[in-house]
């Protein structure tokens, strides 16, 4: 399989993570697409121009994350990181959309803020960081002991704090929420975190 893929970019980072947690991360070659200024460097397997994008084994092009998350949780049917049926299902999948959610806003605010000043939208901005700011105060109760099942919501979970604290830094944006800030504590260091950690 071949994972079209930017260093930086947390929805790779999930996919990544879900890769290593199911056992697969040396069947995965990762190649480096960078679509940002230029989309069309990733154009042949994915028309939106975005990353991730994955090439199975049978040449099929999937994307974007949570797809490729599902594919890959399938690809190994032991302890899913996605619930196959049931209430439990859906609440994973509710908190991966949450915080995939709060990564689109993050995302929205670093590009906002490296457009020319002249050209920034203060009112785009803000709305993005109240989002996020009501989002991580919503994740509070979607969190599970450290050391429990890390599930795909859970990864999600990792992944949004993780990039809030790479991109956001000092703003914090809510994480000083006791909760979320003992859980990213107790669970920042664990190996697929690590392993896949920008820089």
């Amino acid at each position: 399989m071949k994972l079209y893929y930017s260093p930086t970019s947390p929805y790779v980072r999930k996919v990544r993570i879900v890769a290593i947690e199911k056992g697969l991360a040396d069947r995965v070659e990762l190649v480096t697409a960078i679509p940002w200024p230029d989309p069309t460097a990733i154009a042949a397997v994915n028309p939106l121009g975005k990353v991730p994008a994955l090439v199975t084994d049978d040449g099929v092009a999937l994307y974007d994350s949570p797809v490729i998350c599902e594919y890959l949780d399938v690809l190994v049917p032991a302890a899913p990181l996605l619930p196959r049926s049931g209430a439990g299902r859906w609440q994973v999948l509710r908190c991966q959309a949450l915080c995939d959610g709060i990564l689109d806003a993050a995302v929205g605010v670093v590009l906002e803020r490296r457009r020319p000043e002249a050209e920034r939208s203060a009112t785009a901005e803000q709305r993005s960081v109240e989002a996020i700011r009501r989002s991580v105060a919503a994740l509070a109760v979607e969190l599970r002991p450290p050391g429990s099942a890390f599930d795909l919501g859970q990864i999600s979970i990792a992944v949004a704090l993780g990039y809030l604290e790479f991109r956001l830094g000092a703003e914090a944006l809510g994480t000083e929420q006791p909760a979320i800030r003992d859980w990213w504590a107790a669970t920042r260091e664990r190996p697929s975190l690590v392993a896949t950690r920008p820089n």
